[in-house]
């Protein structure tokens, strides 16, 4: 990722994505700049260039800031309902963001979901789907759009159904080819390491990486 002075909002730290993001920027010595991460619970990890803030915190407290990433998500079943999850998925995502905005970030990236659009029929696509809009209306200068499939890894928490799905999905990858190539699942670490070097791009526009780009990426 080379040298680099960037300062980081990222939403979503404690999460199975966002956990290897900041396991990426850290173990890159050409990274100097800082990770600030807003989180319900501290974070273990010691490190002088990551810095936890309360979700509560004063917004005096949030210091100048480059990019805001987001791979903040929960499910259903955890937010206990479609308000719950939209107060999480869509509306605390928005809130980081205009306060990173806020606080001079050009550049915003987040991880959804491969299907997001705020057309389809599907509820949680559809709430992705709203945030990518919402971003890009925002008016950062960069915005990039992060779109895997399943992700496969452990996540702090028990998600039995997606256990098991982590186990098939990985056999089906070779038989999804052309547009279909686009819904493979992805080890979740590749899909932190992309969003890690994507930190430091500098060209302005709406990007949107899928499969392959977080491939060549990662």
């Amino acid at each position: 990722m080379g040298v680099s002075n960037t300062r980081i909002l990222l939403a979503g730290a404690s999460g199975l994505v966002g956990s290897q993001i900041i396991k990426a920027l850290l173990a890159d010595p050409g990274f100097a700049g800082k990770i600030v991460a807003p989180v319900r619970r501290p974070l273990l990890q010691a490190d002088p260039r990551l810095v936890t803030l309360p979700l509560s915190a004063p917004e005096e407290q949030v210091p100048a800031l480059d990019v805001f990433v987001s791979c903040l998500g929960t499910t259903l079943k955890m937010a206990g309902s479609r308000e719950g999850f939209i107060a999480v998925d869509r509306d605390l995502v928005l809130q980081l963001a205009q306060l990173a905005h806020q606080h001079g970030a050009k550049h915003a990236i987040v991880v959804t979901s491969v299907g997001a659009s705020r057309q389809s029929g599907n509820f949680y696509l559809r709430i992705k789907g709203e945030v990518e809009d919402a971003l890009e209306a925002m008016g950062f200068d960069r915005l990039d759009i992060v779109r895997p499939g399943l992700l496969l890894g452990a996540r702090p928490e028990r998600r039995p159904a997606e256990a098991l799905a982590q186990r098939i999905a990985p056999l089906l990858n070779p038989f999804l080819v052309g547009r279909l190539g686009a819904y493979r699942s992805i080890k979740s670490e590749k899909v932190a390491r992309a969003v890690a070097r994507l930190t430091g791009e500098k060209a302005s526009g709406r990007f949107v990486h899928c499969y392959a780009e977080l491939i060549s990426q990662a």
